[in-house]
């Protein structure tokens, strides 16, 4: 195979980080953890900034894999630059594989959280497009703009999808309104963390 002919590099999620032999110890990994999202962030609002830096860290999920972002980032918590971020990419993730779900849910809350529909600018009417637009355009604002407004329409929208779950609910059997409890409960709590996040940004105490 030809230079020509080899596929698009992935993203170097660990280029210039420490290298750890074998399974890392926790410390490691937290240490990982954090390099590499500062790492992600850092490409977006570099003084190199262009349109397709931040078209490729939206896309990362997609080229890197969801479940590598996961091992990566996912145990680091709410409150944290890597669980933040992880977020944001399982938002997304949701709304480009279920968006048919998400505008189904969105529009069953939209009227009750007017504030949170308002704050999530998403465009109307809601459909599956949208929504998938919707975590496209979240990312994007991270990279590109302000990061902590990314972080408040992202938590807006899980607060409108749980309000929504809440309606669902109660027109369902009792096993898929429990399902949808449940759900809606995991959205709010996201929504919280989102929130914190957003106040940790701006307080330059988000790491």
């Amino acid at each position: 195979m030809s230079r020509d002919e080899r596929p698009p590099r992935r993203p170097a999620l660990r280029a210039d980080l420490p290298d750890f032999p074998g399974d890392p110890d926790p410390a490691d990994r937290i240490a990982l953890a954090h390099a590499t999202a500062a790492a992600v962030l850092k490409a977006g609002h570099g003084d190199d900034q262009n349109p397709d830096t931040t078209e490729r860290l939206v896309h990362l999920a997609d080229e890197v894999g969801l479940d590598e972002l996961a091992e990566l980032w996912r145990e680091s918590g709410p409150g944290t630059l890597p669980g933040t971020l992880w977020s944001l990419y399982l938002l997304r993730s949701w709304l480009q594989r279920n968006g048919a779900e998400a505008s189904r849910l969105f529009t069953a809350g939209e009227r009750t959280a007017e504030v949170s529909t308002a704050v999530a600018g998403l465009r109307q009417p809601p459909g599956p497009d949208e929504v998938a637009e919707l975590g496209n355009a979240i990312l994007t604002r991270a990279f590109d703009s302000d990061f902590a407004i990314a972080l408040e329409r992202a938590a807006a929208f899980c607060r409108v999808v749980a309000v929504g779950r809440a309606h669902v609910a109660d027109d369902t059997p009792p096993d898929e309104s429990d399902r949808q409890i449940r759900l809606a409960r995991g959205n709010l709590r996201m929504a919280d963390e989102l929130e914190q996040a957003a106040g940790l940004w701006r307080k330059g105490e988000l790491h």
